[in-house]
């Protein structure tokens, strides 16, 4: 499995990298969108898990523009603001997506990167 990770907090994404790849997953990150985005160009992922704020281009944003890219790619957003209600609510529009609120633990990310990569469409 192949991940791309986009946080604008550098630590997290390089650390939670790290930490995959100690589990034999190949990760990949960028501080920004328009990384991401460049990467995309080059590179080909099963899964980015994104934060839903970061500056310029949201990561609800960046999903639509993955997925134009890369229409097999499955998502996962990570977010450390507000209520499940609230985030549901405004990830509405981006389909069927699973998250996890930071500061997240690996565990629980491991089982959802499982969870969202047993599911059909990547929608």
């Amino acid at each position: 499995m192949r991940v791309l990770l986009v946080d604008d907090e550098e630590q997290l994404v390089s650390t939670l990298a790290e930490r995959l790849a100690f589990r034999g997953i190949q990760a990949n990150w960028a501080t920004s969108s328009t990384a991401a985005l460049e990467l995309i160009e080059t590179e080909s992922f099963d899964l980015a898990i994104l934060d839903v704020k970061m500056p310029k281009i949201s990561g609800l944003e960046l999903k639509k523009r993955l997925h134009v890219l890369r229409p097999a790619m499955k998502f996962i957003f990570l977010t450390g603001h507000g209520s499940e209600d609230d985030f549901n609510i405004g990830t509405a529009e981006a389909g069927k997506d699973f998250y996890l609120v930071k500061p997240v633990k690996i565990e629980s990310l491991l089982e959802k990167m499982n969870e969202v990569m047993q599911q059909g469409d990547g929608k």
